[in-house]
């Protein structure tokens, strides 16, 4: 197995692309500490421990600095370390700038771009002693591309490369690789209630000819994660079957 005996946070892991990725990494022998701001992560741990699989979960808001600290404490606590860490917590609050809420701007930024820099901080100390690591940051090619009604995501997502870059140049002689993975339209709860007229404009953009599949990005978060993404960091990987070129 790739993962044999390394430790991985996953938040955002309640479902979708979150979960898939727990799963991925379970599957190839590493344990996991499920996370999401509500309850519902420990729903998917135990399905994955009652499969056999080393994962457990913790109820945590990514936005506050307490409960990721919280977080990553209780994962060394139950794990002793930390190897690998999946920033994929995120949330929208759409609306057009002109119309767009203080309080939505902020909650996105601050979710999206500042929880992930919190967990990031709080996890490369301990990675520093271990001179090993591997932090991956789930953005958006709407980070690359832009949208109508999502400004503060996109600018969050945008700010999560920037993040990603800066972060992998600081730590990467101490042996901790960063990258970003950008997924395109994924099929997960948010797609699944696109009208059917914008789900076919949506297809017309992607020249594959298809949503993907959360497994489709948890491949390349498993990738970055082993030994065989070594020598690449600072990098975006964009899964998006081609939408952005």
């Amino acid at each position: 197995m790739k993962l044999k005996d390394k430790v991985a946070i996953v938040t955002g892991a309640s479902r979708g692309i979150g979960e898939a990725i727990a799963r991925k990494l379970c599957e190839e022998g590493a344990s996991v500490m499920l996370c999401s701001r509500s309850a519902a992560s420990s729903a998917a741990a135990e399905a994955l421990a009652c499969e056999g699989w080393n994962a457990k979960s913790i109820q945590a808001d990514i936005s506050r600095k307490s409960d990721v600290e919280a977080l990553v404490d209780e994962t060394i606590k139950e794990f002793s370390r930390v190897d690998i860490l999946v920033n994929n917590a995120g949330i929208t609050r759409d609306a057009l700038l002109m119309r767009m809420k203080d309080e939505d701007w902020d909650a996105v930024l601050q979710t999206n771009l500042t929880g992930s820099a919190y967990c990031a901080r709080a996890v490369i100390r301990s990675m520093m002693r271990q001179k090993s690591g591997k932090i991956i940051n789930i953005t958006s090619v709407i980070g690359l591309m832009g949208n109508a009604g999502q400004a503060n995501y996109a600018a969050s997502k945008s700010g999560v490369i920037g993040l990603t870059k800066s972060i992998a140049r600081e730590v990467a002689k101490r042996g901790i690789t960063v990258n970003a993975i950008a997924p395109g339209f994924i099929q997960t709860d948010m797609t699944a209630n696109l009208a059917e007229q914008d789900q076919q404009k949506i297809l017309e953009m992607i020249p594959v000819g298809r949503f993907g599949l959360p497994e489709d990005v948890a491949q390349v978060a498993l990738f970055l994660a082993s030994d065989a993404a070594q020598y690449i960091t600072g990098q975006v990987v964009q899964v998006d079957g081609g939408m952005v070129m």
